[in-house]
């Protein structure tokens, strides 16, 4: 099985720390870091979730680097601040047209809107394969018809559900987080679990996704599976693979 995984990619840094009191001069916590992981994320977490089945796989992405810092209380996992830097200067994806896209089982777009890919781009894209999945920040429209499935959670889908028609609902698999995942109204739930944080558990969603219906066509199987690798991951401390 041979997947490409095409969208915009960050740096994920988690400092952990410990806050045990208010600074003096103003109601705010006072954070002392103690160490820090990093790891790839967006396109590039779902790229890692690939490798870690064991998938062959391609990400195209960009070069120019955003960082997502999280300043995270250890003995709670609550997170304090979120700094990110870099998305100004993301570049756009070049040379689209000079990828072979039929070399592939299946595409995963990871699209986190930050510019490296546009509509025009994704409508491209589509258009070039039979199985591909979306995920995507931006206001669905027109010009995803071409998508084979795509993966969206209850805020996105409550925002964009008036831009779609029949045949656009019929592609959706709405993420419900602790609820599991829902398609053509029906839900496929999960066990209960101790979430410790669910940074990064739709891009594991994803990739399981992809991995199982390029393997058996049975959308059915591949949701419950998705389902399955993002519960594993929700399980972990920071971003992580299943």
């Amino acid at each position: 099985m041979k997947v490409l995984v095409i969208g915009d990619s960050c740096k994920d840094v988690f400092v952990y720390g410990k806050c045990d009191r208010l600074a003096p001069a103003a109601p705010v916590p006072v954070f002392v870091p103690q160490y820090q992981r990093e790891n790839r994320g967006m396109a590039a977490n779902v790229y890692e979730n690939l490798l870690s089945f064991k998938v062959d796989v391609d990400l195209v992405t960009n070069t120019t680097e955003i960082v997502k810092t999280r300043y995270v209380e250890e003995k709670t996992n609550h997170m304090v601040i979120r700094v990110d830097s870099g998305e100004e200067k993301i570049e756009k994806i070049k040379d689209i047209e000079l990828y072979s896209y039929s070399d592939y089982d299946a595409i995963i777009i990871s699209d986190y809107d930050k510019g490296f890919l546009s509509e025009e781009d994704i409508e491209y894209i589509s258009s070039q394969h039979p199985v591909t999945f979306l995920d995507t920040k931006k206001i669905l429209g027109n010009w995803c018809k071409n998508i084979t499935f795509i993966k969206i959670n209850e805020f996105e889908y409550d925002r964009t559900k008036h831009m779609l028609d029949k045949d656009m609902n019929n592609k959706m698999i709405i993420t419900l987080g602790p609820h599991g995942a829902k398609y053509l109204g029906r839900t496929y739930p999960v066990p209960k679990v101790e979430i410790k944080d669910t940074s990064g558990a739709g891009d594991t969603f994803i990739a399981g996704l992809c991995v199982k219906y390029a393997e058996t066509k049975n959308l059915e199987e591949s949701i419950r599976y998705a389902n399955y690798c993002a519960t594993l991951a929700v399980q972990k401390k920071g971003v992580s693979v299943a």
